[in-house]
């Protein structure tokens, strides 16, 4: 087997979204609206909703951070291209979700294609109550940087 280097960096996208800041009150709600976005797309394709935190305490060496009450991944793809077989290698996309006490974060890894990154952003921004007046929401911007492991 072959070792080799596709992409040298992982940059990671986050929203932090307060339960003040979203009509959506469950992991389970954010999941639907994110999924609904997902299969909508003409590109994207649904493929698994995977409960990363059930999986993770089911584990005897399972740890899971004490904030955490829920986490979950959207898996899906964008077919768009296949332009040799490695690209398999940086597929599916995935979207994770944790519930936390004061609600939820947001994250996916950068795409290669700016096509799936920006429908990527508007499906957590979609998340939102739509914004009011300037300087009325506490509103945390998605963000691209670097995240603890």
């Amino acid at each position: 087997m072959k070792q080799s280097l596709l992409i040298e960096r992982y940059p990671v996208y986050t929203l932090e979204i307060d339960r003040s800041e979203t009509e959506l009150q469950s992991i389970d709600a954010v999941c639907a609206h994110l999924r609904e976005r997902i299969e909508a797309h003409r590109c994207a394709r649904f493929i698994a909703d995977f409960d990363h935190l059930a999986h993770t305490r089911s584990l005897p060496e399972g740890l899971v951070g004490e904030d955490i009450l829920a986490a979950r991944n959207l898996v899906f793809s964008f077919g768009i291209t296949l332009p040799d077989p490695q690209a398999l290698a940086l597929r599916p996309r995935s979207i994770g979700v944790a519930e936390t006490s004061r609600g939820f974060l947001v994250t996916f890894l950068e795409a290669p294609m700016p096509i799936a990154n920006t429908a990527m952003e508007d499906w957590a921004m979609s998340l939102r109550r739509p914004a009011g007046p300037p300087g009325l929401t506490g509103a945390t911007a998605c963000h691209q940087g670097p995240t603890q492991s």
